[in-house]
């Protein structure tokens, strides 16, 4: 059989390239359907929204108006994340954090206040990492591996434990030091700096959940233990 035009070599770099096309496609297939789980752009920033217009209107125009620029941005990004056919609870849940962060400032007569009910999430996340690390349980895998398609005894897939050993251990230190910048930030009052702790932090754990799905996709896939990811209503 005679050689293909270019060689044998000019062949399997066009299969390996191929290949490799393929590969990052769906990487970035992944990524995108990990992203979407946490609400994805857009949800990330309807999310984000209410804070800013906050701590904005509050630095322009004093508490007041700040109050009036959060429950009309509030309201906003509930209908947004409605019309895109997110949970209906999560975004009805978002409206009412939004309200209750409020209703904290208002009681408090300053800015800052606006954080304290949100202060309490990064150390309930480090308690919870801890907790199932000591269980040998890792958060990130009871998190990600239903919706990445995961095998049910994934505790007993090495590979799988270990990239869920290692995703536990950094969402631990990212909620740890959230969790001291929050601090230091509220006692130093400085409302702006804590808005954008609070969507850095969102913004980050996005991204976390993204990767820990994309390398439990392809970890699972090399075993072979893939199986139809959960779907999650309303997204």
């Amino acid at each position: 059989m005679s050689a293909p035009a270019g060689g044998w070599s000019a062949v399997v770099r066009e299969v390996l390239g191929r290949g490799e096309h393929v590969e990052r496609g769906a990487v970035r297939v992944a990524a995108d359907r990990a992203l979407e789980r946490v609400g994805g752009g857009v949800g990330l920033v309807a999310a984000a929204a209410p804070t800013v217009a906050f701590v904005a209107t509050d630095a322009a125009a004093g508490l007041g108006p700040a109050f009036v620029a959060l429950g009309a941005t509030a309201v906003l990004a509930c209908a947004v994340r409605l019309l895109r056919r997110e949970s209906p609870g999560a975004a009805l849940a978002g409206l009412v954090v939004a309200g209750l962060c409020a209703a904290v400032a208002a009681l408090a007569g300053e800015a800052r206040a606006f954080f304290l009910p949100t202060l309490v999430v990064p150390p309930l996340f480090v308690l919870a990492h801890l907790v199932s690390l000591v269980a040998g349980r890792p958060l990130m895998g009871l998190l990600v591996n239903p919706l990445a398609g995961g095998p049910r005894d994934w505790r007993r897939q090495r590979a799988l434990r270990r990239t869920y050993l290692v995703s536990t251990l950094v969402a631990l230190l990212l909620a740890a030091a959230n969790l001291v910048v929050r601090v230091a930030f509220y006692r130093a009052d400085e409302p702006a700096a804590l808005a954008a702790v609070q969507v850095g932090a969102n913004l980050t754990f996005a991204l976390h959940f993204a990767v820990t799905f994309v390398v439990a996709r392809r970890v699972a896939a090399r075993l072979g233990v893939t199986r139809r990811a959960s779907v999650v209503p309303g997204t």
